[in-house]
């Protein structure tokens, strides 16, 4: 069972723009760098950066809840903390190295999603804790990679007689070559992707998140239910652990031993 690398993502911040890597180093058990390491909090969330533990993903501002995320063009540049947003043309910059910047970037986006001042969230890092969906089911699954094989992406998109965008699906690793759903079944088995060895964990349950248009912020399509109708689950995608560290990049093969 072959495959190929297409494209790298990481998501800085939880819930805002995915970012392309043209490489990437991975160590074992640290999962994808710099993906979901900050996270907006809600009002009232109780999470603590000086003592952090996995919350729900409710917890957090994130496009399930809050599908106007997606008319902001964000991009972290962590070489020197500087958050900027993309709104109708114009663009903020935050320093989200102190206190102030991430209070005025939580400002700006209260301010985006018409929330009061009484429930403006809150920018928290606290590394190595990770901000995914997934922090709760265990500290192996927080550092966890998250893989989508186009070919499943292309027979969903076939199925239902318009374009899915894989983008949609928010993953680390985009490949191509296997079968589609394929994936699915590989759970407990290990792969080699490039001279990075990978055991695969988990199904990627999909939530209302997928059903956000990235390009339009509208909810277009139920991706949940259409899964269930379709094909009798609502996966798409897997989670793997790191388990040999390595370089990584588009173009390198996937394959299974």
């Amino acid at each position: 069972m072959n495959g190929v690398i297409q494209k790298l993502f990481h998501y800085p911040i939880k819930g805002l723009s995915a970012q392309p890597l043209a490489s990437v180093v991975m160590r074992k058990g640290e999962g994808f760098p710099l993906d979901r390491a900050f996270g907006f909090a809600r009002s009232g969330s109780g999470f603590d950066p000086q003592n952090p533990s996995p919350l729900p993903k409710t917890k957090f501002i994130m496009l399930a809840k809050d599908e106007n995320l997606a008319r902001l063009d964000t991009f972290y540049d962590g070489a020197v903390g500087i958050l900027s947003i993309t709104r109708n043309g114009k663009t903020a910059l935050f320093d989200i190295t102190n206190y102030d910047g991430r209070n005025e970037a939580s400002k700006y986006l209260a301010e985006h999603l018409n929330f009061s001042d009484e429930l403006q969230p809150t920018l928290h890092s606290a590394e190595p804790h990770k901000f995914t969906d997934v922090s709760v089911v265990s500290p192996e699954m927080m550092n966890a990679v998250s893989l989508i094989n186009l070919e499943s992406v292309s027979h969903l998109s076939e199925v239902l007689g318009q374009k899915v965008d894989p983008a949609r699906f928010r993953g680390n690793i985009i490949f191509s070559g296997l079968p589609a759903f394929s994936e699915l079944d590989l759970i407990g088995q290990r792969l080699m992707l490039g001279n990075v060895q990978v055991k695969v964990v988990r199904r990627t349950k999909r939530c209302s998140a997928t059903e956000v248009n990235l390009k339009t912020a509208e909810r277009d399509l139920n991706i949940p239910k259409i899964l269930r109708d379709y094909f009798g689950h609502s996966d798409m995608g897997v989670y793997a652990e790191v388990v040999s560290c390595g370089d990584l990049k588009p173009g390198d093969e996937i394959h299974s031993f």
